[in-house]
């Protein structure tokens, strides 16, 4: 993977984490978590799409710095 990509890879995540939060924290989110225990899937689809492109873009950038 290229450095351009990870780096993509990693704002992107970022991006999403942040609008996972959100999500999370909305008033939907809070209304579901009244009746179902549980957030929105929006919001749990957002954390962890964030997380999964945060982790490849750290793992990308660590792996494509050692080999320059």
């Amino acid at each position: 993977m290229t450095k351009a990509i990870s780096i993509a890879l990693l704002v992107g995540g970022v991006v999403l984490l942040y609008f996972g939060g959100q999500a999370f924290h909305s008033l939907s989110s809070d209304v579901s978590r009244v009746f179902t225990g549980s957030p929105t899937n929006k919001a749990i689809f957002l954390i962890a799409g964030g997380v999964v492109a945060s982790l490849a873009g750290l793992i990308g950038i660590a792996t494509s710095s050692g080999r320059r």
